[in-house]
C-alpha cells in the first residue's frame, strides 16, 4: 500500500504558487487535460505532466473517481469509533490493511481512532465488525455510526 491519501506526521512538503494553482485547478475538475492547466498556470503540458508526477509519487495529492456508493450498490456506509487499548499507530496501520476500510484517522476525544467503512449490506458489515475489526489485538470497544444519506461529499478545499 502506498502513502497516497495517509499523512504520515512528516512536515508537509513546500509547494510554491504553480504547485498550488495546478492542485486547485485539479481539485475543481480533476479531468482537466494538462493543457489546459497549463494555460491556466502559465507552464506548459510537459512540465504540468511532471509537476503532477512529482506531486502523486510525494503523496500530497491523488487523482480519484469519487462516486456515491449507494448508487454503486454498497448500501450501507457507517464511521466506527474505536477505543483501543496500546499503541494506536499500530492499530491504525493494521486497520488500514483491511480493504473494507477506506479511511483510517487518529484522533483525541472519545475515541482513538476513526474508521470509515463502505459495505454491500448490513449482514458485510456485521461481518466486517466480527471477524476483522473487533478481533485485531488493541481494540477494546467499537461503536457503530451507520450512514442514512450521503448529503456532502468534496473535496475541493484548495490549498494555503
Amino acid at each position: 500500500m502506498t502513502n497516497a491519501g495517509r499523512s504520515n506526521g512528516n512536515r508537509a512538503m513546500q509547494l510554491d504558487d504553480v504547485s498550488k494553482a495546478i492542485i486547485e485547478q485539479l481539485q475543481a475538475d480533476g479531468r482537466r487535460s494538462y493543457a489546459d492547466i497549463g494555460k491556466a498556470v502559465g507552464l506548459s503540458e510537459a512540465a504540468v505532466r511532471q509537476r503532477v508526477q512529482k506531486l502523486t509519487d510525494s503523496g500530497v495529492m491523488q487523482i480519484v473517481a469519487v462516486t456515491d456508493p449507494m448508487q454503486l450498490g454498497f448500501t450501507r456506509q457507517a464511521m466506527i469509533g474505536i477505543r483501543a487499548a496500546g499503541d494506536t499507530r499500530v492499530l491504525a496501520e493494521q486497520l488500514a490493511e483491511i480493504p473494507d476500510i477506506d479511511y483510517v484517522v487518529l484522533t483525541a476525544g472519545s475515541f482513538d481512532l476513526l474508521a470509515e467503512v463502505v459495505c454491500e449490506n448490513d449482514d458485510e458489515l456485521i461481518t466486517l465488525l466480527n471477524t476483522k475489526i473487533r478481533n485485531l489485538d488493541g481494540v477494546s470497544a467499537t461503536e457503530t455510526f451507520v450512514y442514512l444519506k450521503l448529503q456532502k461529499q468534496f473535496y475541493n478545499w484548495g490549498t494555503r
